[in-house]
This record gives structure tokens, sequence and C-alpha cells, in this order.
């Protein structure tokens, strides 16, 4: 783990505006969102939250598939970007500007998504806790993030607390949660001049009581 950094309120505000526009960053969460489609039942009944959802680039793709999202983001910059896209997007989307490892909501949903967020989280097993307790009954996560890197994937502290993540710690971390039926499976691969970087799909359930 990375040691705490301190927080501006909007670490993003620089680049929200060109955030779509890095055609790696689309075409990554562009494959996330495939893995997602192949690997989750989804269907037009389902409510899903969208953790961490930055300018929409996940949810626009998985919007076709279900009921409503919830978009939460505590980024005024990339809050104000999605948006814009909402009138186009194709199912109800609403937005909610908070910090979800301060404050509790009380929403149940039947999946939670998360892009390239995890690592920006410095408690990772209160926000999975979190995640399961905001689960309906056989709900789904689905969640991608980097596998362990040595720290050169960010150029710039948009506040990092691990560099990547191993897959057994995760899945070990999942399991004590309660999580169910629980894979981790490679969904992209991120180039860089100075580096690749494999991005990994934490799929489980919350099993009916």
């Amino acid at each position: 783990m990375l040691p705490k950094r301190g927080l501006c309120m909007d670490k993003f505000a620089f680049k929200a505006k060109s955030y779509d526009k890095e055609q790696r960053r689309v075409a990554n969460v562009k494959n996330i969102a495939n893995k997602i489609i192949d690997s989750i039942p989804l269907n037009k009944n389902m409510r899903a939250i969208d953790f961490g959802s930055g300018t929409g680039l996940l949810l626009e793709n998985i919007a076709p598939y279900v009921k409503e999202i919830i978009a939460i983001d505590k980024s005024p910059s990339m809050n104000e970007v999605l948006s814009q896209k909402i009138p186009k997007l194709d199912c109800k989307v609403e937005i909610k500007e908070i910090d979800i490892t301060k404050t509790d909501i009380d929403i149940k949903v039947d999946l939670i998504l998360s892009s390239m967020t995890l690592h920006h989280i410095e408690d990772v097993k209160s926000i999975l806790q979190k995640f399961y307790n905001m689960l309906n009954n056989n709900g789904y996560i689905a969640i991608a993030d980097l596998d362990i890197e040595d720290g050169s994937f960010h150029q710039v502290d948009t506040g990092v607390y691990h560099f990547g993540f191993d897959r057994k710690k995760l899945i070990k971390v999942a399991k004590e949660i309660g999580f169910k039926d629980i894979k981790i499976d490679n969904a992209s691969i991120i180039k860089k001049p100075y580096g690749e970087y494999s991005v990994f799909l934490l799929t489980a359930k919350k099993a009916s009581n």
C-alpha cells in the first residue's frame, strides 16, 4: 500500500474535458465493458451502480442492457461531462456526487460496476463490504482494475493508494466478506510508451439468504 497522500477537492478537474479523447483509455473501457457483458447475465430489469463513474465511459456501454444506472463519483468536473451525455443514453441515469467511502447511502441494486477506481481507494475491504451491503440477493459486482505494477502507470498523482492488486489476495478478501462465484479474468491490456499494464475483471455474486 502506498503512503496516504493529501487530496485536493477535485483531482480530475485538469483532465475531465479531455478524458474521453484519449483513445487508449476509451479502448480499455470498451474491452472491460465487453467482458462484463460476457460475464454477467444483464437484463433490462436491472438497477446498477457505476462506482467511480467519471465521464461515463463504462456506463454508456452498459446502459443498453440495464434499466437504470446510478453514477457515483465525487469529482464535480467529471460529473459535469457525464451530465451532458445523459439525454443520449439508453437507460435512466442518475448522478450522485458523493464519496461513499465516507458516506453511507441507502440504496439497493442488482449490479455494481467499477472500472479503474479501486486503486484510488485506501481501504479496499471496507468498500467491498459496502458493495455487498448495497446489493440485492443474487446481485453482482463487476470490478476492473490493474494487476500489480511498478508504480509507473500513473504519471500524475490523482490519489493513488495501490500499485495494482494481487488477484489471489483480492479473491480472499471477497470470500471473507461473503461473496460467492468469485472469478477474476483478463479484461484488457493498456499499452503506454513506457510499459504494458494488464487489467483484470473481478466478478462475484451475493447469494440469496
